[in-house]
């Protein structure tokens, strides 16, 4: 298969530090229930640690660039209604994210995920002006954006 002819696809776990401050939901576990027991109250803190840890990683969002669709959690939009991509780091995904983000953009933000894409919506029924994604390759998600963008309108050989 040609590399760029690869769907891109990610799923936006969450990060190490938010993973290990759900892991602390166990220490609690154990505070409550050891009056039940010491053996009772490990188990009960350990099965709460990894259905809490497990329950994060499975309900992570993906991004994705499949065909002619972006999909970005459970929201999908054929790419030809998008303008072009702009991706961002450090302090300029920031600023997108904080005082430079519109409340009518459409948004998919992760705490711990410093990447963001910004696609504006060129579809004039719309009234999101764009799409606000983070990702922990904004390069990656922007050029696959563009060749999906582009797929169409290549002759096919």
């Amino acid at each position: 298969m040609n590399p760029s002819a690869r769907p891109y696809r990610e799923r936006l776990a969450p990060s190490l530090w938010m993973l290990v401050a759900a892991a602390v939901c166990a220490p609690m576990a154990v505070l409550v229930l050891a009056p039940a027991g010491a053996v009772i109250a490990l188990i009960v803190g350990v099965v709460v640690a990894a259905v809490i840890v497990t329950a994060m990683v499975a309900t992570a969002p993906v991004v994705s660039v499949n065909g002619s669709t972006l999909r970005a959690g459970r929201a999908h939009i054929d790419v030809s209604l998008l303008g072009d991509p702009t991706a961002l780091t450090g302090a300029d995904a920031r600023d997108a994210r904080g005082p430079k983000l519109s409340a009518r953009a459409w948004h998919l933000l992760r705490g711990g995920i410093d990447g963001l894409v910004v696609v504006p919506v060129i579809d004039q029924d719309d009234p999101t002006p764009a799409w606000v994604i983070s990702t922990r390759t904004p390069d990656r998600l922007a050029a696959a954006v563009r060749r999906a963008q582009l797929r169409p309108s290549t002759p096919r050989r």
